[in-house]
């Protein structure tokens, strides 16, 4: 079959187009033959760096798939073949086929297309196990995501609106900042030209979604009502932070932060359940809206990523597949 395989660390030109083994599904597995898949920094990173990916010969990034089963395993008992899925996964995305896990494949909402299904999963599953789970975010709560244009954030602003929560946001220009808030902020701060500390300050936030990190995080803590809550899901302005420890004892603040694909198919397997019975209803009622921003195929892959590291996109960006 066709994949991407990182042939070296290194720039987007290492990305090439490489015939590999077709996989085979084994006990609860499903075959799913791809159609479309996500990008991610998280893709970038394996690209980039020794410290993250698998570090194998063949390594095929992508971390979010959307296709049709053509075969299952044989403890696989909820899916046949012809099923529409998306799929949460750990590798593998930017090829012809992968063989899933079953607990970890949602159905494809009704009306969207593959390349819509395929921006959700990661984006989704990364929200709600950090957002709703680890930060326990409660309806009626204030909400803060730095980079709220991003494909988590563009996700994230609609899933705490549709949950009941008011959603703030930070981005870099003022269209960024306009899309924001069509999305459903109350408030989008551009971090170019303003403070945002002074702007949100006195509005006072409870759950603070950060990728940023680096001097941010003191701003972060500053802005946090008492029992506020900050999530670090990367590191994207330094992985270096200092904090204030009395800040933190006064205000009873809570830090923590993950990683999504290092956990285990079991954990994953849980968020699955929880997000098709909370979260798949609203974006069936149209609360909760795939944002594509731009759709390469395959063979592009490098060229998808670029656009990723350019940060000039709003919502994803999605390689066609099938």
């Amino acid at each position: 079959m066709d994949a991407i395989v990182i042939t070296e660390k290194g720039g987007p030109e290492v990305l090439k187009l490489e015939q590999v083994a077709k996989p085979v599904p084994q006990g609860n597995e499903i075959l799913i033959k791809v159609y479309a898949a996500g990008i991610n920094r998280s893709d970038v990173m394996s690209r980039q760096s020794n410290l993250y990916g698998t570090g194998t010969k063949t390594e095929i990034p992508g971390l979010e798939i959307s296709g049709i089963v053509e075969a299952a395993g044989h403890d696989a008992k909820r899916w046949k073949a012809g099923d529409r899925v998306c799929a949460l996964i750990a590798g593998g995305g930017y090829a012809e086929y992968r063989a899933v896990d079953e607990r970890l494949c949602l159905p494809i909402p009704e009306g969207l297309s593959f390349e819509e299904a395929a921006s959700l999963p990661e984006t989704i599953f990364t929200i709600w196990s950090n957002v709703f789970k680890d930060a326990d975010f409660k309806a009626g709560e204030n909400f803060l995501i730095h980079g709220g244009t991003s494909g988590i954030g563009v996700t994230a602003i609609q899933m705490v609106v549709a949950m009941g929560g008011i959603a703030y946001a930070t981005a870099g220009t003022e269209e960024k900042c306009r899309f924001c808030e069509e999305l459903g902020a109350v408030k989008a701060v551009n971090y170019k030209t303003e403070d945002f500390v002074a702007i949100l300050k006195p509005i006072g936030i409870d759950v603070i979604l950060d990728m940023t990190g680096g001097e941010n995080t003191l701003k972060n803590m500053d802005i946090l009502n008492p029992d506020g809550r900050i999530t670090f899901i990367n590191a994207m302005n330094g992985s270096k932070s200092e904090i204030d420890i009395l800040q933190m004892m006064n205000k009873r603040l809570v830090i923590t932060g993950s990683m999504l694909k290092p956990r285990t198919d079991d954990f994953k397997a849980i968020l699955s359940k929880e997000i098709e019975q909370v979260i798949w209803p609203l974006i069936t009622a149209g609360k909760i809206k795939p944002v594509i921003y731009k759709v390469f195929p395959l063979a592009q892959a490098a060229d998808a990523q670029r656009l990723m590291e350019s940060s000039t996109h709003i919502g994803k960006i999605i390689l066609k597949v099938g």
